[in-house]
């Protein structure tokens, strides 16, 4: 296939390319040059897609088989993109989110579940942020009739992961000591490899596939002792984890999520993040490897240097918890414990 990457140089988009490239596939990436390195072997095309000239240059005289978008985030902008490539291919995958979905986090939400009321040119003023990848969806769906995959994932890892999140908890048991770890070692939780979304997408598009899929782990694939104790393995460094109470935690200024990444508390508002239903794209391909693998590979990634190295950021918020503020908690907890 001729595939035209909007974005291609970060994490998802990164493993979707070079995935495209190991198969075979004629890549064009379209990007500002700004965020990564391109692949080798793909044709680079400097460019803003916010930029209509910049759209009218890359399309002119062109056609691909088909549009990978992978850094969609206003829906105007991607209306924009859409309309400049209508004619010029044949089907457009979007790379959305499970934020498109009104009910998620507090419920465990499937393809049937209501989206966020958002317009296909809404700008960013015009609603909260997380309704807006569902504003960009209806801009693809609206600009591709019948040729629009959208795949909606839910919490990725694996090599390459630029908001930080396992990359932080791998970081910080590899300095060993003691490390603080959130609730129970029990919580179920359900992540999947942007290199296992890259092959479902890639397989889908071969086969000419459309539709709308939620692509995630299998509910349960993993557990935060699991996923913390795998970090300890891949690391090699004898590191304790020291379990504390949730609400300790909360009660010692500690925000779910940002501070501790991947900590969804036992609350009503979050009490979906974990249970997504991904029937449909497992009926449809979707292979998920052990988390385990992805913890190994992610920490070799780290420790080889292959991938950029970036400010951990949720939106603008510092993904991780302080070495000082860490020490203090813990502390506390010793002593509560004592």
């Amino acid at each position: 296939m001729k595939i035209l990457f909007i974005g291609g140089t970060v994490f998802l988009g990164r493993a979707l390319a070079d995935e495209a490239l190991r198969r075979g596939h004629e890549v064009t990436l379209f990007n500002r040059g700004q965020a990564g390195p391109t692949p080798s072997g793909a044709e680079a095309v400097q460019g803003d897609r916010g930029n209509e000239a910049a759209l009218r240059a890359l399309v002119e005289g062109r056609t691909w088989d088909c549009v990978i978008d992978t850094c969609g985030f206003e829906p105007q902008i991607v209306q924009r993109s859409v309309r400049a490539l209508a004619g010029h291919a044949e089907m457009y995958a979007f790379v959305s989110s499970f934020h498109a979905y009104s009910d998620w986090p507090a419920k465990g939400v499937d393809e049937s579940f209501p989206r966020h009321a958002c317009a296909p040119d809404a700008s960013p003023d015009d609603v909260v942020y997380n309704a807006l990848k569902a504003g960009c969806e209806r801009a693809v769906e609206e600009g591709f009739p019948e040729r629009a995959l959208i795949v909606n994932p839910g919490i990725i890892v694996g090599p390459g992961e630029n908001v930080g999140r396992l990359p932080w908890w791998l970081e910080t048991i590899a300095r060993g000591g003691r490390v603080l770890a959130p609730g129970s070692p029990d919580r179920a939780m359900q992540l999947i490899d942007a290199r296992d979304i890259a092959d479902f997408m890639l397989d889908r598009l071969a086969e000419g596939g459309t539709g709308r899929y939620l692509t995630t782990g299998v509910r349960g694939n993993t557990t935060m002792g699991e996923l913390l104790g795998a970090c300890v393995d891949a690391t090699g460094v004898d590191t304790e984890l020291v379990w504390a109470d949730e609400q300790f935690l909360q009660d010692h200024g500690v925000a779910p999520w940002t501070e501790v990444p991947l900590w969804a508390p036992d609350i009503p508002e979050v009490v979906g993040t974990w249970t997504a239903s991904s029937a449909k794209a497992l009926a449809a391909g979707l292979r998920c490897r052990p988390v385990a693998d992805t913890v190994a590979d992610t920490w070799r990634a780290l420790s080889e240097g292959g991938y950029p190295r970036p400010k951990y950021l949720q939106g603008r918020i510092p993904v991780g918890l302080d070495k000082d503020k860490h020490d203090a908690v813990l502390a506390a907890w010793d002593a509560r414990r004592s």
